[in-house]
């Protein structure tokens, strides 16, 4: 297999799951599914028959530089990109690419979030080879985006549109399509042709620096100016400076929505991206005391040691952290980011 370089994006604060998920400690350095690791030493693990850990590289915010060097001490330290401040995925994802295309020019590169759940990893592993197989023999600038099966016709993610049914194959991207009402995303399940975007991108580490300096060049400008520095003493410094004047734009809206040259292959892959609650529930493992007495459909997450009753409930989120209590009913869970 070619060069490959995985870049893990850890940089959110994963509100909506308040209060196990906080600002100071968010959810991909929390065991949010109570297994013994955190959400971040998942997914790093999930990457190592892809390569080896001294070809990963976390981005992450300033702020959660202490933790990760205590959750992924094998991270080389010079691999560990720390955010003066969140400018999106764009920016982020500049910044990696330009850092390893010094080093690694005909590198493969895949970029994955650090907060989400595969259950098949062998599946995922598959199709991660398979997608840098598909942009590293290529002379186009390919781009490949991993594709989620849908098993119902969910309103909580995007959609990407491919020209067949098809699973298992990579085929020709036709369209991004944002969050959908309940209708739209019946019809997308129906179709066949609709996958969930899991938001795990693989390319050649010139096509996407071709494709940034092409479809947001602001951004590109700012590396450029930037790269002098890059493996410096200065670096820090003048990231601080520079990083915070980037354009603050998804990936998705800076080059996946514009680009032509974008497939996808999807797959079942056993995949939640564990961003709210109701996701949560049917993965997390119980921990702590509960008691549920003439209640319905409720989901109550303690810690261990804890004891919880609850008496006459329908439809509800109970939640318990560090003195921090919720209580929310389950269909206005996606409020809860309004209000920490």
């Amino acid at each position: 297999m070619s060069d490959v370089q995985v870049v893990i994006m850890a940089g959110g604060i994963g509100s909506r799951l308040w209060p196990l998920s906080t600002p100071d400690l968010p959810k991909q350095f929390v065991d949010v599914l109570g297994v013994g690791k955190t959400l971040i030493q998942m997914t790093v693990d999930r990457f190592l028959p892809v390569c080896s850990i001294n070809d990963i590289w976390i981005v992450t915010s300033e702020h959660y530089s202490d933790i990760v060097r205590e959750q992924l001490p094998d991270i080389l330290t010079e691999h560990i990109l720390l955010e003066p401040i969140g400018r999106n995925t764009a920016p982020c994802i500049a910044y990696a690419c330009s850092k390893i295309a010094l080093h690694h020019p005909d590198a493969a590169v895949v970029v994955a979030p650090s907060d989400a759940m595969v259950l098949k990893t062998d599946v995922f592993t598959r199709v991660i080879r398979d997608a840098v197989g598909f942009v590293s023999e290529s002379k186009e600038n390919r781009i490949v985006t991993i594709g989620i099966e849908p098993t119902r016709p969910e309103t909580g993610y995007g959609y990407i549109c491919a020209d067949k049914p098809e699973i298992g194959k990579i085929l020709k991207v036709q369209q991004f399509c944002e969050k959908p009402d309940l209708k739209t995303a019946k019809a997308y399940l129906a179709s066949g042709r609709y996958f969930w975007n899991a938001g795990i991108f693989v390319w050649k580490v010139s096509t996407i620096l071709y494709e940034l300096e092409k479809h947001a060049p602001q951004i590109c400008s700012v590396m450029d100016e930037l790269a002098p520095y890059f493996y410096t003493e200065q670096e820090e410094q003048k990231l601080r400076e520079l990083f915070p004047t980037c354009e603050k734009i998804s990936i998705d809206y800076a080059v996946m929505e514009k680009s032509k040259n974008i497939y996808v292959e999807a797959e079942d892959l056993g995949w939640s991206d564990l961003g709210t609650w109701g996701s949560l529930r049917e993965y997390r493992q119980n921990v702590g005391t509960i008691e549920l007495h003439d209640c319905k459909n409720c989901f109550c997450a303690i810690e261990e040691g804890q004891r919880l009753i609850a008496v006459g409930l329908n439809n509800y989120i109970i939640a318990v952290k560090g003195g921090r209590i919720l209580v929310c009913p389950l269909d206005r869970e996606q409020e809860i980011k309004e209000f920490v």
